[in-house]
This record gives C-alpha cells, structure tokens and sequence, in this order.
C-alpha cells in the first residue's frame, strides 16, 4: 500500500469520523434549550464564511470563470446546496423525536436511495450485487433501529424527518460527484454552501423561535460548522482522489459507527449488541456495492 493511499484513508476517515460528531453535539444543543433553527442556522452562516475566507485567500480558487457554462454550473451547484441545507435541517429535526443512534442509521438510507436514484437516471435495473446490497441495508436498517422492539416507542415524526433527510443527502451526494468535477475544492464548496444558507435562512422563518439567542454561534455553531460544513468538504476532496470511490464510500460509513459511539457515551442512548449487529451489515453492504471498484483499485 502506497504512501498516497494511506495518506487518503487518514483524510477521508477523519471526514466521515467528523460528520459522525454532529448529531450529538446538535443533542447536547438541545439539552441546552436551543431550537433547531438556532443550531442550523449557526453552523452554516459560519461554515460559509470560513469557506469564503479560504477561497478568498487563494488565488487558484479565486479564478474566475465568466463563461455562461460555468454560470449556469454555479446555480446548479447553488441548488445541490438547498439539498445540503435541507439534510442538515431535517436530520436535525430528526434528532428531537428519535435517538441519535437511530436518525443515523435513517439518514444512511441514502446508501440504498443512490443505487436507485442512478438506475433511474440511467435507465437500467442495477446488477445483483447492488440488488443484494439494497435488501442488506433495509435488513440492517430493521436490526440496526431495533425497529420490531421499538415499533411503538419510535416516534413517527423523527421516522419521517430521518428518511426526508436522507432524500436530500441522496441528491447532495448525486451533484458533488456529477458536477463541477474540475472546479476547485474550495469554491465549488461556496457555491453549495450559499444554496444551503439561503435554504436554511428560509426554512428557518418558518420554525423561527421568538427570542433568537445568539450565543449559539460560539457555543455550538463553531464546533458544528468545524465538524459539518468546514472540516469534511476539505478532507474529502483532498483524499477521494487518492482512495478513488470506491474505498472512499466505505470509509465514509465510518459516520455510522462514530455517531452511534458518541450518541452512547456522551448522550447515554442505550444501544443493543442487535444494532451492532444491524451496522456492520449496513457497512458490508457498503464493501458489497463497491466490490468491483475495489478490485480494479488493488490489483
């Protein structure tokens, strides 16, 4: 194993491990009395502004290009970023009704809600290890939400904002790896983060408290904007290209065991060995859809 590779699994692992931190610091938030809005809302203004800073400050990001391509890309990246600020704010609302533990494992439902939003796009049935892979992860999902034991403690609410959320980081993920695959990092991560501040700005005037405390950018919005909207970007972007996609997307799966760890230790959300046992199938079916990519990059 080559110095590179090593080198983009620390960086995509410590990615993943940082998305795994969120929904824990945003349940500690709420202990605290703050909304949902407050902690969205913080945690992207700030994301934004560190991104504009890095962009700022380096030359290549800063290159513009005036053609109408690159224009009519910028909005598209501006609306893959509604989808960005949409996933925040619902995996968010998510956290208020469900544990952690299980909004998680609801949000990674996006594993299986790719497979199906790229057979559509292409217009062709997936191959049987993907199919295999899907059943894996519905499989999974069942032991890993104890979904038969809990089926009348689960709140219906986070069921439905967990699964939403996990709609948006599909069409999240679909743009960040369909469009503007030349633009540089920094600024391809402004243009989504803009489409996810306007988002949350407007859907924050709908579930707007009525004293909005500011004290929620340095108490949570900074550590959140560090692990959500600063942090992974960077990372990812620096190490996906050594790793490749499909190393990368296992490595990434890494969110589900870290926010399940963090729910347990720092929240005391009881976990069941059955739910352990439910992610480490999720995660080999992550191995599974992959599988090929995975050969082809160790050979």
């Amino acid at each position: 194993m080559n110095n590179s590779l090593i080198k983009g699994i620390f960086l995509v692992g410590i990615g993943a491990a940082s998305y795994g931190i969120l929904a824990t610091l945003v349940g500690l938030a709420y202990r605290e009395g703050f909304s949902t809005t407050e902690v969205v809302t913080s945690q992207y203004l700030i994301g934004l502004a560190a991104i504009g800073m890095l962009v700022l400050f380096n030359n290549k990001a800063k290159q513009n290009d005036s053609s109408a391509t690159y224009k009519y890309i910028n909005l598209k990246l501006m609306l893959g970023g509604c989808a960005f600020g949409l996933t925040g704010f619902f995996y968010y609302l998510s956290v208020i009704y469900i544990p952690v533990s299980v909004a998680v494992v609801l949000l990674m439902q996006a594993i299986w809600m790719g497979i199906v939003a790229e057979a559509v796009l292409a217009r062709k049935m997936p191959d049987a290890f993907k199919t295999a892979a899907v059943i894996m992860v519905l499989a999974g999902t069942v032991m890993a939400t104890n979904a038969i034991a809990n089926i009348n403690k689960l709140d219906a609410r986070g069921i439905i904002w967990g699964f939403a959320a996990a709609v948006m980081y599909t069409i999240m993920l679909l743009v960040s790896n369909k469009l503007a695959l030349t633009m540089h990092p920094h600024k391809k991560s402004l243009w989504i983060l803009l489409g996810g501040v306007i988002t949350v700005l407007i859907a924050g005037c709908f579930n707007m408290p009525l004293h909005y405390d500011i004290s929620v950018f340095w108490k949570w919005g900074l550590p959140l904007a560090l692990f959500g909207t600063i942090l992974p970007p960077i990372l990812f972007n620096m190490g996906m290209p050594k790793t490749g996609v499909g190393l990368g997307s296992i490595l990434i799966s890494i969110e589900i065991p870290v926010s399940v760890c963090m729910a347990y230790f720092l929240l005391s959300e009881e976990v069941i060995w059955l739910q352990w046992i439910g992610i480490a199938i999720i995660i080999l079916s992550v191995v599974l859809i992959n599988l090929k990519e995975l050969k082809k990059q160790f050979k």
